[in-house]
């Protein structure tokens, strides 16, 4: 790397972070070829030619309980960029995310001197919304991509830019449910059902034994039914494979094409996440599901201040999609909840109708390129 290298640090700390900021790298690099990104990241942000100081398969756990039983991983992590922050500080650090993590970062970059650019707002509208004083000050400018958010870093005095949903440029399918069925081996004459059971370990540890328990109901209910399962970037067959191999169910598995893997299903069981808004931009019913740790439930509910969490909910202003959560979330109601979507023609339609109408409201395509545009400029002010 030589002198006239600029040199940005990203923090992607989870299996959507790393999509999104592949895409802002890809993004950037068409606008200026003498940036060096090293941070944290996965296989994506690697193949986009980031340095990965720490993988972000190690980072990716959510709920109080499973971040005390990481802390070693993501304390030695914060560590490493904290010394890089401090000895030879960046051209500029953008932060995706992950805002316990992150935040503290955004304290050291402040102390170094370092301007800080925050790409897709931590939930904080959701709950915690005091937080958003301590962004004030640590934050030099807002990237959002919900449109309601924009409004919300105003009023607290936040230099924001509301630049549209990435998922909008991501999610592209070409091909019609028979065509994505049979790309995958499946029949398209028989129901289909996804398997969604999301990308952090500790969330495949509480919910896949549930979502393996709603199929074989459902198997029992509909002998021909199929399923499908994407592996995430961030697990190895390790995590998944055996459990399946187990149930004995036939799941078929990919790590490719999962928009077309989404539009081949009749309906998808999916934990809560980014991939909800996935789901629904293709336009496949499903039902959303979620369990944490007893005691970081009982915290978690005291704060949240929204009445859905699944993401394709939040953005339409209702719930579209049933949400099952804790005890809910078990696989008699979950495997109830497909049948319906199954067997009920007008129900499924009328959630495919509303699904619809999400997409109108996240905004125009292109946020990366907004994106970069916006990092380039924060550069050329330093």
């Amino acid at each position: 790397m030589d002198n006239m290298t600029r040199r940005i640090m990203i923090v992607a700390g989870e299996a959507s972070g790393d999509i999104y900021g592949a895409d802002l790298v890809t993004e950037s690099n068409k606008l200026a070829t003498d940036i060096h990104f090293s941070g944290i990241g996965g296989t994506r942000m690697r193949e986009a030619g980031v340095e990965t100081l720490v993988d972000s398969s190690d980072m990716a756990v959510v709920g109080l309980v499973e971040v005390i039983k990481h802390f070693d991983v993501i304390s030695s992590a914060f560590r490493k960029l904290k010394q890089i922050l401090l000895d030879t500080p960046p051209d500029l650090l953008i932060l995706i995310d992950y805002p316990g993590f992150n935040l503290r970062l955004a304290k050291v970059a402040k102390k170094a001197g370092v301007k800080v650019l925050y790409y897709i707002s931590p939930q904080i509208w959701a709950w915690r919304q005091g937080r958003v004083k301590k962004i004030a000050r640590l934050v030099d400018h807002m990237a959002v991509i919900l449109p309601f958010e924009a409004a919300f870093y105003e009023k607290a005095g936040v230099p924001v830019t509301f630049v549209g949903h990435p998922m909008l440029d991501l999610v592209k399918v070409a091909i019609d449910r028979s065509a994505a069925a049979t790309s995958f081996n499946l029949d398209p004459a028989q129901k289909i059902v996804g398997l969604f059971p999301g990308s952090r370990r500790n969330e495949i540890e509480r919910l896949l034994p549930v979502i393996i328990g709603a199929a074989t109901k459902l198997k029992e209910r509909f002998p021909e039914i199929q399923f499908i399962l994407p592996l995430a970037s961030t697990l190895s067959n390790d995590d998944i494979i055996p459990q399946l191999k187990a149930a004995g169910l036939g799941v078929t598995t990919t790590r490719d094409r999962i928009h077309d893997m989404i539009r081949a299903c009749d309906a998808v069981i999916s934990v809560s996440g980014t991939v909800t808004l996935e789901i629904a931009l293709v336009g496949t019913p499903m039902v959303i599901i979620y369990k944490l740790s007893p005691l970081t439930y009982q915290i978690a509910k005291r704060l949240v201040k929204v009445p859905n969490i699944g993401l394709c909910n939040i953005v339409a202003g209702e719930t579209v999609v049933k949400e099952l959560i804790q005890d809910d979330a078990n696989s008699e109601e979950i495997a109830t909840e497909i049948s319906a979507l199954l067997t009920n023609q007008s129900y499924h339609s009328s959630i495919v109708g509303k699904l619809g109408e999400v997409r109108s409201k996240l905004g125009r395509n292109k946020a990366s390129a907004r994106v970069a545009q916006l990092l380039c400029n924060m550069m050329e002010k330093q």
